[in-house]
């Protein structure tokens, strides 16, 4: 079967990241093919001297020509993918054992050396997604692998993302085993949350949040606390846990305010919601020449490509611009960005020039990432996204 199998030779130098461990291969790197590669099918990549960099899943139509699944001349079986689910359930363990916390991502796709594939566990609902077309052949090996790890009540099978159409394959949605309940409810960190894996955006929720979710709580007792692009309000509510006087949640949703809503009445907390638009909702409130002791701005991505990059910078910064307008000093400035294509360097000196163009100083307390679910693989910067700025305003 070796000696059948296509080989895509890579153009010379553009093996040296794939040595080092980055799992994609664009059209573009790519010199020729030889044999006869099939769309969703298995091919060898080597280098300009013919030696075997990797073995991974090919396919013509997506712009990420192969994802490599081995790094070597390794044969890529039904157990090996089995194996690396059980690795990857094995590493949620660790997060799986926080207190009051049983909602995690169990397979965060490429950092899992499962690429395109996203798996999330949402209290007894486990909601599996498969976004890349070589890996839609392994669909009941990681069904099967999740459910003797996992022991799901029910495990959905939420192919409905659009990217699956780019890479040529059809949205749909099915529970594979057990019965979808009409609400799910879990828990991070001690407080409810109701989830919509059947209907919610992403596979329901966004779970990578949590441990930064945790860390507002500290700078909130007895303050005035404002959570912009809220969604399910996780923010907020722990803002109003750790004791704030007053929480605000914002979002553009309808559907997002009512979760935040139904979250609020689940842990008896004082939130109040607001559907409005982000960006009007700062400016109005410098207009009124309102005050908050802790602002939270946790948007959706700005950009999903370089070409966007000066947008989005000024995107962050105008929302920036009037947090800091809305801040005393010893306030607190919470702002992320969750795109890869924003560089965190460039993130944060989007966010400092604000400050600098209002005359203000401003101290860093911390920067921090994604929760640990969602893991850095070595080697491929695109598995770190989510940057996450703490300033405090001095003056």
């Amino acid at each position: 079967m070796a000696e059948a199998m296509p080989k895509v030779w890579v153009t010379n130098g553009r093996q040296k990241k794939l040595i080092l461990g980055h799992p994609w291969v664009y059209g573009n790197e790519i010199d020729r093919v030889e044999g006869e590669a099939a769309d969703g099918g298995l091919a060898e990549v080597v280098d300009f001297r013919g030696r075997t960099v990797g073995m991974g899943v090919y396919n013509s139509r997506s712009l990420l020509r192969v994802r490599l699944l081995t790094d070597r001349s390794e044969t890529v079986t039904d157990e090996l993918i089995a194996e690396r689910v059980r690795a990857a359930c094995r590493y949620r363990e660790i997060v799986l054992s926080r207190p009051g916390t049983d909602c995690c991502r169990l397979i965060y796709g490429e950092a899992d050396r499962l690429p395109g594939v996203i798996c999330d566990r949402y209290g007894g609902v486990v909601v599996l997604q498969i976004l890349s077309l070589g890996m839609e052949r392994f669909t009941q090996v990681i069904a099967d692998t999740l459910t003797e790890c996992e022991k799901p009540s029910c495990l959905l099978l939420k192919n409905d993302d659009p990217i699956r159409e780019k890479e040529g394959m059809a949205c749909f949605s099915r529970v594979l085993s057990g019965t979808m309940p009409d609400e799910v409810i879990v828990h991070e960190n001690g407080i409810a949350l109701a989830m919509d894996p059947a209907g919610g955006q992403k596979t329901g929720g966004f779970l990578d949040q949590k441990d930064n979710h945790l860390f507002v709580r500290q700078f909130c007792r007895g303050g005035r606390v404002l959570d912009c692009f809220s969604y399910a309000g996780g923010f907020a509510l722990n803002a109003a846990a750790a004791g704030a006087a007053e929480v605000t949640a914002v979002d553009i949703s309808e559907a997002a305010v009512a979760l935040i809503r139904r979250n609020a009445q689940l842990n008896g907390l004082a939130v109040g919601a607001v559907c409005a638009n982000c960006f009007d909702y700062l400016r109005e409130q410098v207009r009124l020449k309102e005050r908050y002791d802790v602002i939270v701005l946790d948007p959706p991505a700005f950009t999903k490509a370089k070409a966007n990059m000066a947008s989005a910078c000024r995107g962050y910064k105008e929302i920036a611009l009037s947090a800091m307008r809305l801040l005393p000093a010893g306030g607190v400035l919470a702002t992320h960005s969750c795109s890869y294509h924003m560089p965190e360097e460039t993130f944060v000196n989007t966010v400092i020039s604000a400050a600098q163009d209002l005359h203000r100083h401003v101290r860093i307390i911390t920067l921090r990432r994604q929760d640990i679910d969602h893991p850095v693989l070595a080697g491929y910067p695109e598995s770190h996204y989510l940057k996450s700025l703490w300033l405090q305003m001095m003056e």
